[in-house]
């Protein structure tokens, strides 16, 4: 089975609200990026080369370090295991690393390696050189053994590994393999970004994420179309026994393999101004989507938009989880039936994704415990004032406290369900206290609409909608349509 795959929003919303739970052990090699802006003017009268007057230069972490910095951007915890040289840029990456909150005890610096480091240089933001310090070796025997003890102590606080191999060393010679048996051993997920053509190193993964053309240079073919895609893939499970494989496909998406089902993620169409470290981003996303409870595809989901985001930026880009969100649901208008019964935290994310692009987010709340009626007019009008409508529903606890002991006659579930059909509802948000204040400071929507029976100074939230530039907007109600009416006709008709 082959197919594209287009997610319901609810679950994920429901894996990135968890990412803050979340641990990431990232092994691999660890580079520092150093990027030199400047202008060039004139050649150089030495020889016939350019010359390039510098305006300034930053850092960034490369590679495993990426990966280690988009996991924290993302809210979530990464152990990063790594032995790197005792120099300066080694020295830079301790620094940076520490700077972002990060436990730098599973780095371990040695005297006879050398950091890794790529140098930028650029022009009016054209890369014009690159200028990389290495030295490409395998571990020696007791800074092997350092790095297997430290990544056995992070891996009892992690949930997910991430081997980040950029080839310079740190899971030659066995290494990765050794690595992916202790995580099988453990019961833990380990998630691969390769390198280079043969992949027997990373036999027993979970899961390799290479992009479309290391697919097809791990299978000695080009590799376009689905059908090819899925058939390497599949080629390189069985010869290695990953339990899937992700691929990346550039515009084209992402597509997510196992031995028997294939998913095809599309992209969204955006400019495009540096690929450097997307690739980071994508494994370190998706990691979090997986470890956060997600399944495969859900979390390939994630990571494509992730993916996404990174590549119309400038350098080593990591993104936040706001802008995670806004490219998950920018496509997204109103969102039908189930997938509209949210949580607090993913309807807040939803309606700054909504804000985002422009559209005025309005807010109504009730307990809508017999939908008649009044209800369908009230929510018509309300939706009438505003592009997204959030309904805040007092839960069952709510209801009783408010109505007596004999209600809901419909518990909050049901209730959501029916109101999560309405065309004129968006989204549904189930709240425990007896009014919809916190909720209201939560989403802090544009425009607050209640019923004409009230007052706005009566109304709740009132204060904060109209102190943010928000407005409140009393719409008239069905007169003789109410709940405890219902309740009392059906009542009536039982003792007759």
């Amino acid at each position: 089975m082959s197919e594209q795959y287009l997610p319901s929003p609810e679950p994920l919303h429901r894996a990135i609200s968890r990412f803050g739970s979340v641990t990431v052990l990232v092994v691999g090699d660890f580079i520092l990026d150093r990027f030199v802006n400047g202008v060039i003017e004139r050649i150089s009268p030495e020889a016939p080369i350019p010359v390039l007057r510098g305006r300034g230069e930053t850092s960034a972490m490369g590679g495993a370090g990426n990966v280690v910095a988009n996991i924290v951007s993302l809210g979530a915890a990464a152990i990063p295991v790594s032995v790197i040289g005792a120099d300066p840029a080694g020295d830079n990456l301790m620094r940076m690393l520490t700077e972002l909150g990060v436990d730098t005890g599973g780095l371990a610096q040695d005297a006879n390696r050398m950091t890794s480091s790529k140098s930028r240089f650029s022009a009016l933001n054209q890369q014009v050189l690159r200028f990389d310090e290495e030295e490409i070796k395998p571990l020696g025997d007791a800074e092997r053994a350092t790095l297997i003890r430290l990544f056995r102590a992070g891996l009892a606080r992690a949930e997910i590994v991430i081997l980040s191999d950029y080839g310079k060393g740190m899971l030659l010679d066995g290494v990765a393999g050794e690595l992916i048996s202790i995580c099988r051993e453990a019961g833990k997920p380990v998630l691969v970004d390769p390198k280079g053509r043969d992949y027997a190193c990373y036999s027993g993964a979970t899961a390799i994420t290479p992009n479309r053309k290391e697919l097809g240079e791990a299978v000695g073919r080009a590799v376009f179309a689905d059908d090819e895609i899925v058939a390497a893939a599949r080629e390189l499970i069985s010869a290695h026994g990953f339990d899937f494989v992700v691929a990346t496909r550039s515009e084209k998406g992402m597509s997510v393999v196992d031995a028997d089902d294939a998913r095809h993620i599309s992209t969204q169409a955006r400019e495009v101004f540096d690929v450097s470290g997307a690739g980071d981003t994508v494994i370190a996303s998706f990691a979090l989507a997986l470890a956060a409870g997600a399944d495969r595809v859900i979390a390939a989901a994630i990571a494509n938009a992730a993916g996404g985001v990174v590549v119309g930026k400038r350098g080593t880009a990591r993104l936040t989880v706001e802008e995670l969100t806004g490219a998950l649901f920018r496509s997204h208008g109103p969102i039908a039936h189930k997938d509209a019964i949210l949580d607090a935290a993913a309807a807040a994310r939803l309606v700054a994704t909504w804000k985002d692009e422009g559209l005025s987010v309005g807010f109504t709340n009730g307990c809508f415990d017999i939908l008649h009626a009044g209800h369908v007019s009230l929510l018509h009008a309300a939706r009438s004032q505003c592009d997204r409508l959030v309904l805040g529903l007092n839960s069952d606890a709510s209801v009783r406290r408010l109505k007596g002991p004999g209600r809901p006659v419909n518990d909050e579930h049901d209730r959501a369900c029916v109101l999560a059909a309405l065309a004129s509802v968006d989204a549904v948000v189930v709240f425990e206290e007896d009014t919809p204040l916190a909720l209201i400071e939560a989403l802090k929507p544009d425009i607050l609409v209640k019923g004409a029976d009230y007052t706005i100074d009566q109304v709740v939230g009132a204060e904060i909608v109209q102190k943010a530039g928000g407005r409140v907007v009393l719409v008239d109600l069905v007169a003789g349509k109410s709940t405890t009416g219902t309740i009392g006709k059906l009542r009536a008709g039982s003792t007759n």
